[in-house]
This record gives structure tokens, C-alpha cells and sequence, in this order.
């Protein structure tokens, strides 16, 4: 997808509630709105956020699939929300994958998806300038999503995107160091280079790198 394409969803908010019950729920458990052992019922539901039964439950199949809620019979489903040790296994299971990821998606990249990831850089590189931070965390998230796409993979993609959802609403950051959106376009550039240059182990190697030093920026 297009950066302008993925900032425009983002802020589309005229979908119908029922069409997004499930991505509401899992941001709420994952953000802690919804706390660990919280009973979740069905008319609890349609009444929190104003839906019909039949998509609480689906929601709650798609959440128990995922982990997020355990059901236990004769008492009903509950959160189940994510410990230090899971967020942590995450990020290293996804720091894993995107090496891999960028490996292929160097030697896979179509032109239409270059085209995508230059503009992107592009408006990192605005973006830092205007010192927007909320701004450059949407379009952190869509640069790393073209190169799950450009993998052309789809067990990858369906993996990278769930550790990548995961991650974006446990823990946020509060703070930014002075020098952190140069430091991270910095990083976007060494990849990004590795694409122009089309060499997969410089990709990975840059790759490698960006994924140590976020974790020092997320777990210090």
C-alpha cells in the first residue's frame, strides 16, 4: 500500500464499529483498557461498544485464537493479557523475522513497491525535519509493512504484522531521546540504501542493527 493510502486508514474512522469489533478488543486488552482476568461477556460487550451478538462472537473465536482470552467452561471467556516475558519473546521472534524479511524482500521487491518505499523514505525524511513524531511512527510502521508485502509471503506478512500490532499497543513509549527520530532515519536509511543497491546482506546486516537498537530504546 501507498504511505498516503495507509495514513488515510488509519484516521478512517466512518467504518462500522461491528467491522472492527475484533481490532478494538485486541487493543484494549493489549493497551491494558481491558485488564488481565477480566470477565468479557457478550452482553458486556454489546454494550461497551454498542454492537449485535453475532459479531462479539466471532471477535472473541478470533481472540481466544490468538491467545488474547481464555475460555473456561461453565464460568465463560476471560483476558488474557500479554507478560513482560511474551512482549519480550515477541520482539525477539519479529526482530528475527525482519532480517529474513528484508533478505527477500530485497531480492523480490516489483518496481511498484520500490516506488512505494522511496516515497516513504521520502516522507521519513520530511517528516524528521518537521520533528513529528506521532507522524514518523505511522510512517515507521508502513515502511516495515511495504517490505513484509515486497517478501511476497504471505505466512511472513500474517506473522511481522501480528508481532508488529503487538508491539505498537503494549508498553508505548512515553519518552524520546532528543536525537531519536535522526537516529531511527539513520537506521530506515541503511536499509533503504540496501534496496537501491540491491544487496540482501547489507540489507539484513542494517536490518540486524535497527531491530538491536530499538530494543534498547523500548526495554532500558
Amino acid at each position: 500500500m501507498s504511505i498516503i493510502q495507509y495514513l488515510e486508514d488509519e484516521q478512517n474512522n466512518n467504518l462500522p464499529l461491528s467491522s472492527n469489533l475484533f481490532s478494538k478488543l485486541q487493543e484494549d486488552i493489549l493497551t491494558g483498557k481491558l485488564e488481565d482476568g477480566e470477565k468479557l461477556t457478550e452482553i458486556k460487550i454489546c454494550n461497551q461498544y454498542g454492537v449485535s451478538r453475532t459479531p462479539v462472537r466471532e471477535a472473541l473465536r478470533q481472540l481466544e485464537a490468538d491467545g488474547l482470552i481464555m475460555t473456561i467452561p461453565n464460568r465463560g471467556a476471560f483476558v488474557k493479557a500479554l507478560t513482560e516475558q511474551d512482549i519480550h519473546d515477541i520482539y525477539v521472534l519479529r526482530s528475527q523475522g525482519e532480517v529474513t524479511a528484508v533478505r527477500w524482500a530485497i531480492e523480490r521487491i516489483t518496481e511498484k513497491e520500490m516506488s512505494e518505499l522511496d516515497e516513504t523514505f521520502a516522507f521519513m525524511e520530511f517528516y524528521t525535519m518537521k520533528n513529528d513524531i506521532p507522524k514518523m511512527l505511522n510512517i515507521n510502521i508502513a515502511f516495515h509493512q511495504i517490505i513484509y508485502h515486497a517478501t511476497h509471503n504471505r505466512m511472513m506478512l500474517q506473522q511481522l504484522s501480528a508481532y508488529q500490532l503487538y508491539l505498537r499497543h503494549c508498553n508505548p513509549s512515553n519518552y524520546y531521546a532528543p536525537n531519536y527520530l535522526r537516529d531511527v532515519l539513520a537506521e530506515h536509511r541503511d536499509i533503504y540504501d540496501a534496496f537501491g543497491d540491491g544487496d540482501p546482506e547489507a540489507g539484513a546486516a542494517a536490518m540486524k542493527r535497527h531491530m538491536e537498537n530499538s530494543a534498547k530504546r523500548k526495554f532500558k
